[in-house]
């Protein structure tokens, strides 16, 4: 049994908690929701636990699929177990379909199929906007390796790879999506962290491109609840399980 202790780090839609053991933590899934780098801010009902089960699901396929994550076991509705890591203050952005910052900063339409994916560095930081950065700041500043940056690079591709699959056969359209690595142990192993979930995803339906993820809190779409649950009904199956742990 693993019991939860000292609050240690809040950040907008997750608290972590110290374990009884140094090297894992506690991730608990808050309903609150921000958009534009917190500039707004609401709630959504149940998105914790939504995107808890769903991130669950989705972190255990990928590990079927030899992406090595920060991903434990779920422990609650709410919760997760998972490996404490120093996180690289990167975010990686893979964009299959132009949407959102990648239409904005170019001033193209959204829907275009990027054939190769574009592959973004932002820096991880609320204040500047995540901004859109390169390699040679990254090695400038020092904020990785060049042995890290190939690394992480892989590996996202790799998860695009595997998630663009997976939505594909529940008729979904990954569009983007964003992720964050952090290193683990005294080894500094580079390991996939965060969540993986409607939250830090683009998702389209098939043919009809209704919105299935946080577009419709941040564009004032409505029926966001309704679009998270859908998600997540067609990414756990039929029998209650996550149908990525059946693969």
């Amino acid at each position: 049994m693993t019991t939860r202790g000292e609050k240690f780090y809040e950040g907008k839609a997750k608290i972590l908690y110290a374990t009884e053991d140094p090297a894992l933590v506690v991730q608990y899934f808050k309903d609150d929701a921000t958009a534009f780098n917190a500039q707004k801010r609401g709630t959504i009902v149940d998105k914790g636990v939504v995107n808890n089960r769903i991130s669950t699901a989705l972190f255990t396929y990928l590990e079927g699929k030899g992406v090595k994550t920060h991903f434990v076991r779920q422990l609650d509705d709410r919760s997760m177990l998972v490996k404490r890591l120093t996180i690289v203050p990167l975010e990686v952005t893979i964009r299959n379909i132009t949407a959102g910052g990648m239409a904005k900063l170019l001033g193209i339409e959204e829907g275009l199929v990027l054939n190769p994916p574009v592959f973004e560095w932002h820096y991880k930081s609320d204040a500047l906007g995540d901004p859109l950065i390169n390699d040679d700041h990254i090695l400038a500043m020092k904020w990785a390796t060049a042995q890290e940056l190939a690394h992480i690079r892989s590996e996202s591709f790799t998860v695009n790879d595997a998630l663009k699959a997976f939505f594909n056969q529940r008729q979904i359209d990954l569009v983007d999506f964003k992720l964050e690595f952090g290193r683990a142990g005294s080894a500094h192993q580079l390991l996939l962290g965060d969540e993986i979930s409607p939250d830090t995803m683009r998702l389209w339906e098939h043919g009809t491109r209704r919105k299935l993820d946080k577009d419709r809190f941040r564009r004032d779409l409505g029926s966001v609840e309704e679009a998270y649950q859908e998600v997540l009904r067609r990414v756990i199956g039929e029998a209650g399980q996550p149908s990525a742990a059946r693969r």
